[in-house]
């Protein structure tokens, strides 16, 4: 059940495979429920496999606030970010930026000390933790754009249930576990379960919780 760099490189390869072909021009309407534009749906999911990497990589890591790189709003209701991308470059260079951070996070986890810690909003966390949130901000905001341009978005099953039990462990049973994943992540309803209003990982090793 452990969430591996491998698993990150996986989740990033599917959906810049199931990007690809999307028009230069059609990325900047809202992606799903969201007030980002698919554009900067996707430039956030680069910017947060960037930013885990950065938060892990130091030997030094901090546990009690973020590594200081410089962030900013490129307009008011977007999303913070340092990673910001080209518009020029159109669908290629926000792939080719997608797919390099998330090398980024797969190379820091494989070499970073599986003991070391370092500060997230949601628990302090170590480099299994971050490839699993690097894999659901993947695979749940491919989901928002997906859906969006009308393109089919489906991750694998086993995948899912990796990030499950690494971030999400007491979830309703349900058998399809990327239902699951959407339903933790505030996306849809499950049989008896409401959509949830508000939600958030536990990103701390097991041995850290209560």
């Amino acid at each position: 059940m452990t969430v591996t760099p491998a698993d990150v490189t996986a989740a990033v390869a599917l959906l810049r495979a199931t990007l690809r072909d999307v028009p230069d021009d059609a990325w900047d309407v809202p992606a799903g429920a969201l007030t980002w534009t698919c554009w900067e749906t996707i430039e956030h999911t680069a910017d947060d496999l960037f930013v885990y990497a950065l938060q892990l990589g130091p030997s030094d890591a901090p546990t009690d606030t973020h590594v200081p790189a410089r962030w900013h709003y490129e307009r008011d209701g977007g999303p913070a970010g340092t990673i910001f991308v080209e518009r020029a470059s159109g669908t290629r260079g926000l792939l080719q930026v997608l797919e390099s951070c998330g090398a980024m996070l797969a190379a820091v986890v494989a070499v970073t000390p599986a003991d070391r810690l370092s500060y997230h909003t949601y628990g302090v966390s170590d480099p299994e933790g971050f490839a699993a949130m690097g894999v659901v901000e993947t695979v749940v905001h491919a989901h928002d754009v997906a859906g969006t341009l009308g393109l089919p978005w489906h991750p694998p099953a086993d995948l899912c249930e990796r990030v499950i039990g690494r971030l999400f462990p007491d979830l309703p049973a349900h058998p399809d576990p990327w239902e699951r994943l959407l339903w933790a992540t505030g996306r849809t309803e499950l049989p008896g379960h409401p959509r949830r209003e508000s939600w958030r990982w536990d990103g701390r090793p097991v041995a850290l919780r209560g």
